[in-house]
């Protein structure tokens, strides 16, 4: 049977008649020189033929001898005709302008104007992130992950914060890429920054469903993000001057149309204001981050061209001369070679390196204080082939391996301290895949997108390995010795698409995914924190599986002015983690012991229309689904609600050119309260009124809505340079929504608990300069 699936991915595909010639090259950014990364090519003489560029900028277009007239398109951009005899092989290199016809603001792009009616992806948003300036955001900061809080299926995990749930999965299965490398801690300040500079990145594409077979070790979605590769005709300097923080990107050509590099830093100043302040201990506090993007490139032949990217980031905590802080951060590296082995066969090779780690540290007195890290750290080889057999087929096939070592705690104390000096042993796994996929065009209404990718994970030695019981007693000790393997985990993840094309203006499409994740990230926050722990799948812990079926219909009415889609899901998730009741989950050797493992489901239907022309555009998006876990020793074995389950999500986004220089913008969120555990009453227990729980997740937290209002006025505007000035208010009519819940004994009556609410924000006024030369 494998044979068989084998053999119909490599060869059912590739047919060819006649005489056949090759045309290739690489599309770029006539301003810039950067990659073009989804830009279309057609041929005006077979409609429905042609291709587009990969995240490279190369294409491959294979045709029958003949003269051809060839249409190179990307959003925004003059589109290039160039008429062609095809009778040997052509390398076609084209730079495409800026387009002499004024484009309005659009927030979310696509290759295409038709792109969500005629490709075959589904369940995928894109983001051009300077086109999401105009969006208000908390503090101003212009934030990737914040706008696509605002998309379908993706949901905020608290107020203003960068966390999210996609799909009913947890945060933890989300696999967010860097240039290829996984962040494991994206957020800034506990959430309220992401860890991306919108000034240093090229191109995001989040993945809900459908996921390519060439991603995979999350359960619910990719989101994948590429950094500009600095501009090669010219230098180039941008950057912006904001309440809390600034920010400084310069790019320019190592050898002019060769090669280029681009910086990009940002640094809040939050610690300047607290110097102001009149507490002493405020005034004595820390409290900033920063984070530095980096990136060059090279061609070295006409063949070959090698990428160097890394991101660098850190946010610092102390307070009152460090009596107590945070200090963590993520530090990635990516080294890559493209090459051509032929006008059909292009490779990327890469070398990554990832690394998140925490320290939190307290002193008392003099003399007395500690420490304590963790972290987890990644080196992964990663080969990627794309093979272009055909007109209506392209192929993509490849490996990748990572070797995790994971740092799951250490204490570091002086002489004068309470605590005694305590490391808990590393873990080390390997985990590797290989896949292959192709996007065949069937007829001119059928496309497909099929694959497989078999992953697989090894708990590595050295250490000593126990085996716990579902009450947490060890059942068995074994030592292992370097290298040595202590469990092996493996399987197929099949992933398929396809789509039905309607008429010219609509389609439907299916999918389905399956999706293993062997890393699994414990915490009992509701969003990621710098203390939560990264665990290996092992002996004790099975990985994660989840299946998703989706369904689409997509629709673009009055000449593509406007997008219409319907999505419905269903997901199921196997192997599961939860935390016993009163676990233990911080610097404790025998963490396995204290979780438990169940299943679960999600469902859902996810409503879009976006208005993409005009003046006026934005969009509407509203999503509503249930998700729900079983534990055996939870709830009774009853299923619950997860603390992600939002029932309703609604989100409007408007933004309207006054002038050529004016415009203004304005969003709406609404959303259920998130489920949560509340203490159903109290009991004495030796005189004390202690506060006792029934069922997990039984209660929610109000319902959220906010208003945020943004205007933008261009001040400068020139070949040579340009500035502008955004104002923003979060949060506009003020309401106090609820940040965290807690509870007291009541004054009035001790054995009844009363609740009160923690609201984080009511009016955020927010005021930036921004320029670019």
């Amino acid at each position: 049977m494998r044979a068989s699936i084998l053999f119909i991915l490599f060869f059912s595909f590739y047919s060819a008649f006649g005489q056949n010639f090759t045309v290739s090259g690489s599309l770029r950014d006539g301003e810039t020189g950067e990659d073009l990364i989804g830009a279309t090519i057609s041929v005006e003489e077979l409609p429905g033929v042609g291709t587009s560029a990969n995240a490279y900028g190369f294409y491959s277009l294979t045709l029958e001898k003949g003269e051809y007239t060839l249409v190179y398109e990307y959003i925004g951009l003059e589109k290039v005709v160039r008429k062609i005899n095809l009778d040997q092989p052509l390398e076609i290199n084209i730079e495409l302008g800026q387009s002499s016809i004024q484009m309005e603001e659009v927030v979310i792009k696509a290759e295409r104007d038709d792109a969500n009616v005629s490709e075959t992806k589904m369940s995928v948003t894109k983001l051009d992130p300077k086109d999401i300036a105009s969006v208000p955001v908390i503090f101003g900061e212009k934030d990737i992950i914040k706008t696509l809080q605002l998309t379908p299926g993706v949901k905020t995990a608290g107020e203003g914060n960068s966390g999210f749930y996609v799909r009913g999965g947890g945060i933890d299965q989300n696999l967010i890429l860097l240039d290829e490398a996984p962040v494991y801690n994206a957020s800034h300040l506990l959430g309220f920054f992401s860890v991306f500079n919108s000034d240093a990145i090229k191109d995001v594409t989040l993945y809900k469903g459908g996921i390519p077979a060439e991603f995979g070790g999350r359960a619910s979605s990719v989101m994948d993000i590429k950094m500009k590769d600095g501009n090669s005709k010219r230098l180039g300097v941008s950057g912006g001057v904001g309440l809390i923080s600034s920010r400084l990107t310069v790019e320019a050509p190592i050898v002019k149309d060769k090669g280029s590099f681009m910086i990009s830093g940002r640094r809040t100043y939050a610690d300047v204001f607290l110097g102001l302040a009149t507490n002493e201990a405020l005034k004595n506090s820390t409290l900033y981050f920063y984070d530095l993007n980096a990136k060059a490139n090279y061609r070295i032949t006409k063949k070959d061209r090698i990428y160097l990217s890394g991101y660098f980031g850190r946010d610092i905590f102390g307070f009152n001369d460090n009596q107590f802080g945070f200090n963590w951060g993520n530090t990635t590296g990516t080294l890559r070679w493209n090459h051509l082995f032929s006008e059909k066969l292009f490779s990327n090779t890469s070398l990554i390196y990832s690394d998140y780690d925490y320290k939190f540290n307290a002193s008392f007195g003099e003399n007395a204080s500690f420490s304590v890290s963790s972290g987890i750290e990644d080196i992964n080889l990663k080969q990627d082939f794309s093979w272009f057999p055909s007109p209506n087929n392209t192929v993509k096939f490849g490996f990748n391996a990572v070797y995790h070592t994971f740092l799951p705690g250490e204490i570091s104390s002086n002489e004068g301290s309470i605590f005694n000096d305590e490391k808990i042993p590393e873990n080390y796994a390997m985990e590797g895949a290989l896949y292959i996929q192709n996007d065949q065009k069937i007829s001119d209404k059928i496309s497909l997108n099929y694959g497989i990718r078999y992953a697989m994970f090894n708990q590595l030695g050295p250490g000593l390995i126990k085996t716990y019981d579902p009450e947490g007693t060890v059942t068995s000790e074994n030592t292992f010795g370097d290298w040595e393997s202590v469990k092996y985990y493996g399987g197929f993840e099949p992933r398929a698409s396809a789509k039905y094309q309607i008429n010219q203006n609509s389609s439907v499409k299916l999918s389905f995914t399956r999706n293993y994740q062997f890393v699994h990230l414990l915490s009992n926050s509701t969003t990621t924190t710098p203390t939560d722990v990264w665990v290996p799948s092992s002996v004790n812990v099975k990985p994660q599986i989840s299946d998703q079926v989706a369904f689409g219909y997509f629709r673009n009415l009055f000449k593509n002015q406007y997008e219409l889609s319907v999505e419905t899901y269903y997901k199921t998730l196997e192997n599961q983690i939860d935390y016993k009741n009163g676990a233990d989950l911080i610097l404790n050797p025998e963490v396995e012991s204290e979780l438990v493992f169940g299943d679960g489901y999600a469902y859902g239907a996810e409503f879009y229309l976006r208005k993409r022309k005009g003046d006026f555009t934005g969009w509407i998006s509203y999503s509503v689904g249930r998700t729900f876990r079983r534990f055996k020793e939870i709830n009774d074995g009853e299923y619950f609600p997860a603390r992600q389950d939002r029932i309703h999500d609604l989100a409007v986004v408007g933004i309207y050119n006054i002038t050529a220089r004016w415009n203004v913008s304005g969003t709406f969120v609404f959303y259920t309260g998130d489920a949560a555990t509340f203490p159903s009453g109290r009991y004495k227990l030796e005189g004390i009124s202690v506060p006792y729980y029934t069922e997990r997740n039984g209660y929610r937290f109000p319902n959220y809505n906010r208003m945020d209002l943004g205007a933008t006025y261009i001040s400068s505007k020139s070949d040579r340079f340009e500035s502008s000035w955004n104002l923003s208010i979060y949060n506009v009519y003020g309401r106090e929504n609820a940040f965290t819940i807690d509870f007291r004994q009541s004054e009035d009556n001790p054995n009844e608990n009363e609740a009160f609410q923690i609201a984080l924000f009511k009016w955020v006024p927010s005021l930036s300069y921004n320029f670019k030369f």
